[in-house]
């Protein structure tokens, strides 16, 4: 697997456009964040930095946003299998509160595979390393031709 990707392509599919809001370059309102995979951890990551659009309390990122980053991050894990899984359930920690304007990492990794059902977590941290917000999530694996097939180019 290459070491950079974007948005939801895998070996078979390619979409036509990427409009996903967090990592679509597509998308001229979105967050266009750009994961990579660290082959040696198998585990993709994304360091990023956000400005005052984001903002939830004063200063510091919304929770929306926050769970956002964290379920596109454990999205991302999937195509370690070359799978497209859908999120069926996520939990998410708010640890500390996430600051605007500082550098952040997000990072995602695979906990365990089950058949079709994979669960992925992920972690949001600041340039000290410490963990600001976590999650784990449940992805089911769909068939991509069937749900998304019209939406594609092959």
């Amino acid at each position: 697997m290459s070491s950079k990707t974007h948005g939801h392509e895998t070996r078979d599919l390619k979409p036509t456009k990427n409009h996903c809001f967090v990592c679509g370059p597509d998308n001229p309102d979105g967050m266009r964040l750009t994961f990579t995979l660290d082959e040696e951890r198998n585990t993709f990551v994304c360091h990023f930095n956000l400005n005052d659009r984001y903002t939830g309390p004063p200063g510091h990122c919304h929770g929306g946003i926050i769970a956002s980053i964290l379920d596109d991050a454990m999205g991302k894990v999937n195509k370690l299998r070359h799978v497209v899984a859908l999120t069926k359930e996520m939990t998410v920690e708010y640890l500390k509160p996430v600051p605007l304007h500082k550098p952040l990492r997000v990072e995602g990794r695979e906990v365990s595979v089950h058949g079709r059902q994979h669960i992925n977590a992920a972690e949001i941290l600041n340039e000290n390393g410490e963990v600001l917000a976590r999650s784990k999530g449940t992805f089911i694996a769909i068939d991509p031709e069937k749900m998304f097939g019209k939406f594609v180019e092959r």
